[in-house]
């Protein structure tokens, strides 16, 4: 047997990870979930953006309830609160 199929070599390797923040300014939970993002993704070498909420109609239109939010991959992750260990654990699944 010649090594590995390439196939499961591709699997194996971590996906490309995005996590992004939709804050607003002078947001208190928005700056809890950010320093929770940046340590986690620090930690795990996953890139992260924020997103301010007040600069997007249709980001304010969808989440203006619930900000933060945090989205992994495009997909909601969460609200309001970050949860370290959660986080963490939906980017190395």
């Amino acid at each position: 047997m010649a090594g590995m199929s390439p196939l499961f070599r591709r699997r194996a390797e971590p996906r490309a990870r995005l996590v992004t923040l939709i804050r607003k300014p002078g947001c208190h939970l928005c700056d809890d979930a950010q320093v929770v993002i940046e340590k986690v993704c620090g930690d795990l070498g996953v890139p992260w953006e924020p997103k301010d909420i007040t600069e997007d109609r249709e980001l304010h239109d969808r989440y203006w309830e619930q900000i933060p939010v945090v989205l992994i991959d495009g997909e909601q992750h969460t609200f309001w609160r970050v949860n370290e260990e959660r986080l963490r654990r939906a980017l190395t699944d």
